[in-house]
């Protein structure tokens, strides 16, 4: 049996972290974060679990003293939003570099400047190269069935990698929605008690954590094994989503493909919007438009050949991003990657990309019925009009 409650999406998140009961969780409040912290810190302060809560002076502290007490064999997890992962940004890198198993919640918020506290993906796509796992959610169930995953996906001995759960700012983060949460025992069975490998404070087995390597050490092979880690996640992920769905009846893979099967055109995206364009979906295919869509869940390590094969069947695609690269009219980060994954494929959907929602701007379905209206032309004629489209921006607005 599960528990069928109505909650918030951060409530849902600090659920699965009283259920994993991790050993420690440095923290520092952002917006729209805060709420996990201050919730799970309910949940110590009551006795609920036995973890060490470390009420740290800045995110880049936190993510030290989780760097720390991983590093000493200890189960960590954090949560930070936008400035906050930004601040982290060095030691990120660190903890990846170390093969530590972290598992941080990001609650998704635009990057300064201007200052703007609501959601786009700026500050998980500005950490997508930090060797961190990146796994995004589309509701509060996504979010609370992703962080109780990625412990084992973190601390699987062919990983060893830290672990990025990603949930739309105030979207998911602070509305209410149906879930379910698994019993207690069962959460603790499938997550399983941690073993560390080589921990800093095992005194008959001492080891050196964060040494120096220069110039004749072995930094580029520690670099290569640390890609393997990434290049082995993949089969962890789908088996442990495979392992949870037979526990809670949902299964998890690298994406979602819906209305697919006889789609002539498609749109990507990944998070909260997943769900506006499913409902579009169905109203688009009531009016004879064929048109289906992958909802992005594993961005790092990022399904290149899996995306391929699902989207060699369409002649057109929309790439939705909630974020740009400022690269000078390439695009945004996923449209980036998935034009970079069909170089060499034999068959190429016409692509187009959509920048939408930076700073909380809304994803409308008047919005995402134009996209849908030019990918069926472009389906239709075999021309794109325009490559990158930054959708909902004000006219006359922009010099």
């Amino acid at each position: 049996m599960q528990r069928t409650v109505a909650v918030v999406g951060t409530d849902a998140v600090a659920e699965a972290m009283r259920q994993i009961n991790p050993d420690v969780v440095p923290a520092y409040p952002i917006t729209p974060q805060t709420a996990i912290v201050e919730t799970f810190s309910e949940m110590v302060a009551d006795g609920k679990v036995e973890s060490l809560l470390i009420n740290v002076e800045s995110e880049h502290s936190a993510m030290s003293a989780g760097i720390g007490a991983a590093a000493a064999g200890g189960r960590v997890m954090t949560a930070t939003s936008s400035q906050g992962l930004a601040l982290m940004w060095e030691m990120l890198y660190i903890a990846s570099g170390l093969r530590l198993p972290i598992v941080l919640a990001n609650v998704n918020r635009s990057l300064s400047a201007p200052i703007n506290i609501h959601c786009d993906h700026s500050d998980s796509m500005g950490a997508r190269d930090s060797g961190w796992i990146q796994l995004f959610s589309e509701n509060g169930q996504e979010a609370y069935d992703n962080t109780l995953q990625a412990v084992r996906i973190a601390e699987h001995p062919e990983v060893k990698l830290p672990v990025m759960v990603l949930l739309d700012g105030f979207i998911i983060s602070h509305s209410v929605d149906r879930m379910d949460f698994l019993e207690d025992e069962k959460a603790k069975k499938f997550v399983g008690e941690y073993v560390p490998e080589n921990p800093l404070l095992d005194a008959k087995n001492p080891v050196t954590w964060g040494a120096f390597d220069g110039l004749y050490g072995h930094y580029f092979e520690f670099k290569r094994a640390q890609q393997q880690g990434m290049l082995n996640a993949p089969a962890v992920i789908k088996m442990v989503g495979e392992e949870y769905g037979k526990i809670s009846g949902r299964p998890y893979g690298f994406f979602e493909e819906y209305q697919m099967e006889d789609a002539e055109f498609a749109v990507v995206a990944l998070g909260s919007a997943a769900g506006t364009i499913r409902e579009a979906v169905d109203n688009a295919r009531c009016a004879d438009m064929k048109v289906g869509m992958i909802k992005l869940r594993m961005y790092r390590p990022f399904p290149a050949a899996e995306l391929v094969q699902a989207l060699s069947r369409v002649k057109a695609v929309g790439i939705f991003d909630r974020s740009d690269t400022f690269a000078g009219a390439m695009g945004g980060p996923v449209f980036v990657e998935i034009r970079s994954a069909f170089y060499e494929s034999a068959v190429k959907p016409l692509m187009s990309n959509y920048i939408y929602g930076l700073g909380g701007r809304d994803l409308s379905f008047g919005l995402i019925e134009k996209a849908f209206s030019e990918l069926d032309d472009a389906a239709r004629t075999g021309v794109v009009k325009e490559k990158v489209n930054y959708l909902g921006l004000r006219e006359g607005e922009v010099e």
